[in-house]
């Protein structure tokens, strides 16, 4: 196992409701990292038993920051989305709310 393959997890609302529904939980990976790494890693770090994962490659793109407008290149990413047996939670994602909207 390399721990050093989930970079980290990746929480925004889409992730949230990914996770409340179809039980699959989404982590940026090192580019490198092929699924049956990702899924080796995760089924040991979290002790969950991991059913199925997508990726995507995000490719570097260039982008104008600061006072000059100085062009500088964001690095490429990958993301994996993880899809655990029915019952199997992780922990890192709070979705205790399960299908509840702020009024």
């Amino acid at each position: 196992m390399n721990a050093h393959i989930i970079k980290r997890p990746l929480i925004t609302e889409k992730s949230l409701y990914l996770a409340n529904l179809h039980n699959a939980y989404t982590f940026e990976v090192d580019p490198s990292a092929t699924k049956t790494q990702i899924a080796e890693t995760i089924e040991q770090i979290f002790g969950v038993k991991v059913i199925g994962i997508q990726t995507v490659m995000r490719g570097k793109s260039l982008r104008r920051t600061g006072k000059k407008r100085i062009n500088t290149f964001v690095p490429r990413k990958k993301k994996a989305l993880v899809t655990l047996e029915k019952g199997q939670t992780i922990a890192l994602f709070d979705i205790s709310n399960q299908g509840q909207h702020a009024k």
